[in-house]
């Protein structure tokens, strides 16, 4: 029997709205308001559990369904989740009872699904499928939540639609939709933020030529910048001098104003019952990580949150077998699936999120770095986070604390670095509602608003800086929440510079992307917008470059090589105020910070800060340098060197979890 006209239409219009799908499928997409409330799901008898009567034991059902109730989804989720039964064996079961067909997508093609390339992507989230066989559309459903439920009644109310659904797994659609389908959601990932926002991404631009001419018509590239601070100097040294040293003194002011800004406890919420809690993603983009991924699963694992309601997404590299082959040897992890970026565009840790953003069902999704330990608090400490502000707040950064600071002199002052960062002036900056430049890891976004603004720019090495900009345009802010995630430094000097030089080069990005259109970043981003990206990401930049300039004045004024004007001439007050500030505010927020995460005796590291601020200008001017030669030319950071678990560590004891017997296969999902 064919499909009926009332179904086909629901089919079509997935390609238009997210809600346009069958009644079962919108019970997969619950509302949320701010609170996280949700409207009271289905208590009725769990209709999905009829197909394991007698397969399994009745007290493991009633558990099942129990805990079903509890949570608020379905009681095959929980089955599922908890690895009692096999996915694939599930559905096998509940095909058998409704009798409905098992799609495997064997000779099915991009022609076969009456979608267009937007629609493609709906249907990852919805996980409802139509698909055109022998000139029939079907709709192919991978249940979630509720839809089982939904779909055993529906099925006995009208059985004639039995010939025009099928089941399918989730990894077995997800697999099918990210390589089987012409390239579109890799295209997407790679591609889509430059073709729909192009003035937004660092992506090369079609129609500017050769990118040398390109640069210089616009004045936009390394040599501009280099033109910028060293043309006027030869010719107006006092004007220039006394210009840099007021953007310097405006980008110190900023911070210690944010690092001094007295910040309002956050309120205290009560704690959410499992039952409100949302579906959460949480991604985690790795490559060349096989000996971190098993300490990450294990802080993942450790979280304080549903696993019928977690849903986490790792993604690799076609090229990196030793981390997949380590996630295998990992054992079955229902709550995970595993995705193989495509091969389109570079290969950046940008690129690798976007393609799973399509793929996320979570409310509100977290992105994770693999030598990552967040607290097992901390997913439901961003959710009071998001309760505690308005609809604008679309992302709350975690705290970024370094574990392995005492390996070398380079990881001490990362860590202070860091403590100064995210635990001092980017609080103050949350609490002057200035835009966040995001770190890396221990971001949580909502899901829609993520979407909206275009996900991550796959050609800008620093991901981050530039989508905090971006939610910022949109009129979306960033906030600080109170929790920590440890993180690992890198030890040598070598890795060191690597990551920093991939920093640099990703704010020079940021920088100028942003600043192609100043007018039209003020009156997206209002003047705040416009000052922090001059003053903090500029001026992070702008001070680095120039400290190889301030060494040659320092050297000239101890040996008198030359006439000396920088420290002696009209303007010799305000450039000693200038090194004397910097050099100040640097040690105190530093020492601030060290405070606040009880490491106060480990600050006569910041001693060494201008020998640190000579690291950062090799850094650089070693970005300016690749910028002009490879500009997207992503430099791998090594992780897993430090061994043993973070000194500083909160306990990470294993929440909660329902054990029951196994039924099925002891597989992993499939990658």
């Amino acid at each position: 029997m064919a499909m009926s006209d009332h179904v086909r239409r629901r089919a079509e219009n997935l390609a238009s709205s997210p809600y346009g799908a069958s009644e079962f499928a919108r019970a997969d997409r619950p509302r949320f308001s701010n609170d996280n409330q949700r409207r009271v799901d289905d208590d009725e008898a769990a209709d999905e559990l009829d197909c394991l009567r007698g397969v399994l034991a009745p007290q493991l059902l009633r558990d099942a369904e129990e805990r079903a109730r509890e949570i608020g989804t379905g009681a095959d989720q929980v089955l599922v989740r908890q690895g009692v039964i096999d996915e694939e064996a599930w559905l096998r079961r509940l095909a058998s009872w409704t009798g409905l067909g098992i799609e495997t997508f064997a000779g099915i093609d991009r022609d076969d699904l009456p979608l267009s390339d937007a629609g493609i992507a709906k249907v990852a989230e919805l996980g409802l499928l139509p698909v055109r066989r022998h000139g029939r559309v079907a709709l192919t459903l991978a249940p979630r939540r509720l839809a089982a439920r939904n779909l055993c009644r529906l099925l006995r109310r009208y059985p004639h639609l039995i010939e025009s659904l099928r089941l399918t797994s989730t990894s077995r659609l997800d697999q099918f939709l990210l390589h089987q389908t012409d390239g579109v959601l890799g295209h997407a990932a790679a591609y889509g933020l430059g073709e729909r926002l192009p003035g937004m991404s660092a992506a090369p631009r079609p129609g500017e030529g050769r990118r040398w001419r390109g640069y210089l018509r616009s004045f936009k590239g390394p040599c501009g910048i280099a033109a910028l601070l060293l043309v006027p100097a030869i010719f107006a040294l006092e004007a220039w001098s006394a210009a840099l040293a007021l953007w310097f003194l405006a980008f110190i002011g900023l911070r210690l104003y944010g690092s001094l800004r007295p910040r309002p406890p956050p309120p205290v919420l009560p704690r959410l019952p499992d039952r409100q809690l949302p579906t959460y993603t949480v991604i985690a983009a790795l490559y060349r990580e096989a000996s971190s991924v098993e300490r990450l699963m294990e802080a993942i694992g450790a979280f304080d949150y549903p696993r019928e309601k977690l849903q986490v997404i790792v993604v690799l590299e076609p090229n990196d077998l030793a981390t997949r082959a380590a996630i295998a040897r990992l054992g079955v992890m229902p709550h995970l699936g595993v995705l193989i970026a495509p091969v389109a565009g570079r290969q950046t840790k940008p690129k690798a999120l976007n393609c799973a953003l399509p793929f996320a069902r979570g409310a509100f999704t977290a992105v994770f770095d693999a030598e990552d330990r967040p607290d097992p608090g901390q997913l439901r400490a961003a959710l009071d986070a998001f309760r505690s502000h308005g609809f604008d707040v679309a992302c709350v950064q975690a705290s970024l604390c370094i574990h392995n600071f005492e390996k070398s002199w380079l990881t001490r002052m990362f860590a202070a670095e860091y403590a100064g960062q995210f635990d001092v002036f980017l609080p103050g900056f949350s609490a002057m509602r200035l835009p966040l430049p995001l770190g890396g890891s221990s971001n949580h976004f909502r899901t829609a608003v993520l979407r909206e603004v275009g996900g991550w720019d796959a050609w800008n090495v620093t991901e981050d800086a530039d989508l905090g900009f971006r939610l910022a345009r949109f009129g979306y802010r960033s906030v600080t929440f109170d929790s920590t995630t440890d993180e690992e430094a890198p030890i040598t000097f070598k890795a060191w510079l690597g990551q920093r030089s991939r920093w640099m080069k990703g704010w020079m990005q940021t920088w100028l992307v942003h600043m192609r259109d100043p007018r039209r970043l003020w009156r997206e981003a209002g003047l705040r917008g416009l000052l922090t990206l001059n003053i903090i990401v500029g001026g992070n930049v702008l001070t680095a470059l120039a400290c190889p300039v301030l060494v040659i004045y320092l050297l000239n004024a101890a040996t008198g090589i030359m006439p000396d004007r920088f420290f002696t001439g009209p303007l010799a007050s305000l450039h000693i105020a200038t090194l004397a500030a910097g050099l100040l505010s640097t040690v105190l927020i530093g020492l601030m910070g060290l405070a606040r995460r009880g490491r106060l005796r480990a600050g006569w590291i910041l001693l060494a800060t201008p020998l640190y601020w000579g690291c950062l200008a090799i850094a650089a001017w070693r970005a300016l340098g690749q910028l002009w030669r490879d500009p997207y030319y992503w430099e791998k950071t090594e992780h897993g060197l430090a061994q043993g678990r973070p000194e500083t560590a909160p306990s990470r004891a294993q929440p909660k979890r329902y054990r029951y017997p196994r039924l099925g296969p002891n597989r992993k999902r499939s990658d």
